[in-house]
């Protein structure tokens, strides 16, 4: 933000929903230094750079060589002999204009250093670590090291004596409807059981609008202890007043001060090292040393050690030992120290994004005073990604060639980087973790041989809210495709590679582009997809053509990865059901407790008023069965539906809601703020009283349910007149008629509303379960019903004339469509009515637009550990063990690496079998003639020893003992089945069984039958 104080939501969108306002105000105002621009310093740069910070000055002496290249994506072969960080200072420069980039080519030296709040050091002897970070810790300027050798690295903080922060973990602290507060001590909270509570011991509340035990309302916060994940104590309720009804809690969050040694003092301290791995922890504690041992080894020898020398692991092995005299560490990993000696000299393009996303993130944390800082050590290893034999490997097949992949191929060797180079792979996705993927593709060779390929595909095209983490793409691409803008950068990262962009959907419209032969000619497939339903789709792909998956995804500081590999681990699986978070109906539509309901009821009422019933209108003018169809949908339905396409198209002095002009809209506006925040509650009201009792004898607007109360219209409340504004501009889109922001014209022609009066009817029902709104759905209509709809379909037949209409598409970026004004206010008047606290417009825009929260730093760890993945994979690593799940948090240091697990099996007819295992069936064998089912059947007994009794493709059942189908040739008895041509494309078909032998069994493998 350069320090001007103001923040481009437009730019920062999906960040300022990880950070807040207050974080990136304050990260506004810092300055940083990012020492060593080799690999890791230009991810960490970018990553702080993207994030918003004031000003980032970039510090290297050095030249760049050819061993930069593996790593540093903004180094080009031109730059050989050139600073690495003025060679990099225009590409950084670009990431963001509105943070301040500089480079400095001299030395560091502490008058340098009093310029920042942040230095980092990458790159770094121990030496300079331990000197500059004394004087850090000394003058309060916050002090981080970061480091990568080869599969191995390391990170360590100091933010000084008494660092406060604000926020530990930046979640919304939690809101609660109070169900019950028990008279005890300690008093016992049960909250309503619609959400889980998430609080833990210790946790600080505060409560508002208890009715009865009014003593908890003047309290200041009340800490907590969990009862259950519903319930939990407070303190001594005995005293207080009995408790009667309502009541609401939130979370408070205090904030934490914490204190931090220096690096000198932190170095013998290994309580500090944080775990990340917990089949590690001997190699974490040895790796802390190591590296430790690692700067003696070179200070001594002036250089690291020689890749895949014995002599020099020996010799490393033999200073760990010293080291430990005083560390006295019971065991020591003494093969994991080898193996670092083996590949120090490796500058590996994913373990750098790994460390460039984490590191980042801290710089984050100093500057905004936002999410829990690492105290103090943080070590990480992928030495699992070398062979599994564990063998030493010839030092010649190791030594430099002089290309782009020199600091890769001392780690793995000339022969791994030749099979890279081979490699085919399908990405799909081009987004944020995406762009990191590509980076890192492009950086490690994959594709970029003679052989080798990448297909890249994604359907959107480039917003200004991408370019906050989506560091491919810049201000000029806004509006292209992703995939063709992403292809061309990576491609001038690394000219050699190959790579196609497309820009299809993966559905099955797509399987004509994606089909058998595409998927057999990949080595594997990337999904860097922001939906679990295309994740399933691709995951069932790869298991039909037996294709391994690295799959990774994040969620604001949150992320995880997933590897799936044929026959040895669980694939991604189908689609969990998300049914339990959805909100009931008559919660939307008469009983809202949180703004999240409010903000649901609104975008419902956006998609109603301006989407639905504009399609309906010009869907009954285009179709002539379209009244037909809609009463096969039920009275109820149907009446609703027809009666909206009559009122919009009938002008208001024949009873219909049809404007003629710009009056006339805001008349609507005004008619039907009415109806929704007075007539409506009021008509509640009527139903349920607020004295009202269950049958029970309790209260009825308790618990879950408030009591609302009608709203007056004020034309001089803002909320008010925004909400005439939006829903009289948008109602004159839909007809093609022109609105106005003139907020003094639009009281004036409010003056001249005539809103009619309302009187409540006790016939009304209101349903209090969606079981009862369904059941009246379905039921048919009444003889007044009936006549109504008659009379409909009588009325409409004279208005097929008529001009169709606009239907709006919900835009949630786009502050001058009018869309989010209607969304804030018609919720926060909703919330108005139920005394629901309101939302502002930022925190509306992420619920009601459904945003996920983003941020580079989390996309550039797990495209890091992806590609870590991707590296093993193509070492063809056999063992479960060698693989790892990651679950990470950046914003409180948590980290989870597991071993994948393995696929379920199941049993038919006493044999185990996993998703992996299907019957391959080559329909014509010997370029003979198809075989028919009879001959199917026979091939799968004489090669499985199981008998066919039935046989489905997709929900179709192609046999079920019929004697009459058994002649038929395998693909024309689908086609008879499914009434369907199958397409040219499709060279397998996905045929489930059942078996004499085991007829109850509920999973069986499928039958690939091939059609070549």
């Amino acid at each position: 933000m350069a320090g001007t104080g103001e923040i481009d939501e437009g730019f920062y969108s999906r960040q300022l929903y990880v950070l807040g306002h207050e974080a990136m105000h304050r990260m506004g105002s810092a300055e940083v230094l990012i020492a060593g621009m080799k690999g890791l310093g230009v991810e960490i740069a970018k990553n702080v750079i993207l994030s918003g910070v004031k000003s980032v000055t970039v510090q290297d002496e050095g030249q760049v060589e050819w061993s930069n290249l593996s790593s540093q994506f903004f180094l080009q072969e031109g730059d050989l002999g050139q600073n690495r960080a003025t060679s990099s200072l225009p590409q950084l420069s670009a990431l963001n204009r509105h943070v301040l980039v500089s480079s400095h080519t001299g030395p560091l030296n502490e008058d340098f250093l009093l310029k920042f709040q942040v230095v980092v050091l990458t790159d770094s002897s121990l030496d300079d670590q331990k000197r500059f970070g004394e004087f850090c810790h000394k003058h309060g300027i916050k002090f981080i090291v970061a480091d990568t050798k080869g599969l191995c690295g390391q990170l360590f903080c100091d933010f000084g004596e008494e660092f406060e922060v604000l926020d530990r973990d930046g979640e919304m602290p939690a809101s609660l409807m109070v169900e019950r507060i028990t008279k005890d001590n300690p008093g016992v909270v049960i909250c309503a059981d619609d959400q889980k509570h998430g609080l833990f011991d210790g946790s600080k509340v505060k409560f508002s609008e208890v009715q009865g035990m009014t003593e908890l309302n003047i309290r200041g916060p009340v800490e907590i202890k969990v009862c259950g994940p519903y319930s939990f104590s407070i303190c001594d309720t005995s005293g207080f007043s009995e408790y009667e009804r309502g009541g609401m809690v939130t979370e408070v969050k205090e904030p934490l001060i914490l204190n931090f040694k220096p690096l000198g003092e932190a170095l013998n301290d290994h309580q500090l090292l944080i775990l990340n791995d917990y089949g590690k922890i001997c190699r974490h504690n040895t790796l802390h040393l190591a590296f430790q041992a690692l700067h003696r080894f070179v200070k001594e020898q002036q250089r690291l050690p020689n890749p895949w020398s014995q002599a020099d692991a020996d010799s490393l092995i033999n200073i760990v030992n010293e080291l430990n005299e005083d560390a006295k560490l019971e065991e020591l990993d003494e093969a994991a120290v080898r193996r670092f000696s083996y590949t120090a000299q490796g500058d590996l393009a994913p373990m750098n994004a790994f460390f460039g996303g984490l590191a980042a993130q801290e710089v984050i944390k100093a500057c905004s005073g936002k999410f829990t800082p690492l105290q103090q050590w943080l070590y990480f290893d992928a030495l699992e990604c070398l062979p599994e034999d564990g063998g030493c490997l010839e030092e010649s097949s190791f030594s430099s060639k002089g290309t782009r992949y020199d600091a890769q191929i001392v780690v793995f060797g000339s022969e791994f980087q030749q099979k890279l180079l081979r490699q085919k792979y399908f990405l799909v996705g081009a987004g944020a973790i995406g762009c990191e993927l590509l980076k890192n593709f492009a950086l490690m060779g994959l594709g970029a041989g003679e052989e080798g390929h990448i297909t890249v595909t994604d359907m959107d095209y480039i917003e200004k809210s991408n370019l906050n983490r989506q560091f491919l793409f810049r201000s000029k691409d806004i509006g292209k495709p992703k995939s063709e803008v992403a292809a061309k950068a990576v491609a001038e990262m690394n000219p050699q590679i190959n790579i196609t962009a497309h820009q299809n959907r993966l559905d099955p419209d797509s399987e004509g582009v994606y089909d058998y032969s595409f998927f057999m000619g990949l080595d594997g497939v990337a999904a860097a997809l922001d939906n679990v339903e295309a994740r399933v789709y691709l995951d069932k792909r790869c298991v039909q053509h037996q294709k391994p998956m690295l799959e990774g995804g994040t969620l604001g500081s949150k992320g995880h990865t997933l590897v799936v590999v044929p026959h040895l681990t669980e694939s991604y699986g189908p689609a969990k059901s998300s049914s339990g978070n959805a909100i009931p109906l008559c919660t939307l539509k008469n009983f809202p407790h949180r703004i999240e309901h409010t903000l649901q009821w609104a975008r419902d009422q956006f998609e109603g008023l301006f989407k639905q019933t504009p399609e309906n209108v010009n869907l009954f003018l285009r179709d002539s069965n379209f009244i037909e169809r809609t009463l096969g949908h039920g009275d109820a339905e149907a009446l609703e539906i027809l009666e909206g396409v009559w009122s919009s198209l009938r002008e208001r002095e024949a009873g219909g809601q049809r404007p003629k002009s710009w009056e006339d809209c805001v008349n609507w506006a005004r008619r039907k703020w009415e109806t929704l925040y007075n007539n409506d509650i009021c008509q509640l009201l009527h139903c349920f009283p607020p004295g009202e009792l269950t049958a029970n004898g309790l209260p009825f607007w308790s618990g879950s349910k408030r009591c609302p109360h009608p709203l007056t219209f004020d034309p001089n409340n803002t909320t008010h007149i925004e909400y005439v504004m939006a829903a009289a501009n948008l109602y004159a889109q839909i007809y093609g008629i022109e609105g106005t922001r003139n907020i003094a014209s639009i009281r004036e022609t409010l003056e001249t509303v005539q809103v009619p009066p309302f009187s409540p009817k006790s016939s009304v029902k209101i349903h209090l379960t969606d079981k009862e709104m369904e059941e009246d759905r379905k039921k048919e209509g009444d003889d007044s019903d009936k006549a109504r709809l008659e009379e409909l379909k009588e009325k409409l037949s004279s208005l097929k004339s008529s001009a169709e209409m606009h239907p709006i598409d919900f835009e949630k970026d786009d502050d001058t469509n009018f869309h989010m004004d209607y969304i804030v206010a018609a919720s926060n008047l909703r919330a108005e009515n139920y005394d629901i606290p309101a939302a502002d417009r930022h925190q509306s825009k992420r619920i009601a637009g459904r945003i996920i929260p983003a941020i580079a730093t989390t996309t550039a760890a797990v495209a890091g550990l992806m590609c870590l993945e991707l590296f093993k994979l193509i070492q063809d690593q056999k063992k479960i063990t060698s693989y790892r799940t990651a679950y990470l948090n950046l914003a409180v240091q948590y980290f989870v690496m597991s071993q994948p697990c393995h696929p379920p099996s199941f049993e038919v007819a006493g044999k185990k079998y996993t998703l992996w295992d299907d019957f391959l069936v080559e329909g014509r064998r010997c370029n003979q003639q198809e075989m028919t089912l009879a001959d199917l059947i026979q091939h799968v007994k004489e090669t499985n020893d199981l008998t066919i009794s039935g046989l489905f493709y997709g929900t179709a059942m192609l046999y079920m003992g019929q004697e009459d189908r058994l002649k038929m040739r395998v693909s024309d008895l689908v086609k008879q089945v499914t009434k369907a041509e199958i397409p040219p494309h499709k060279k397998m078909l996905e045929l489930i069984p059942s078996f004499i032998e085991d007829e109850d069994c509920e999973t069986v493998p499928s039958i690939r039958y091939m059609l070549l």
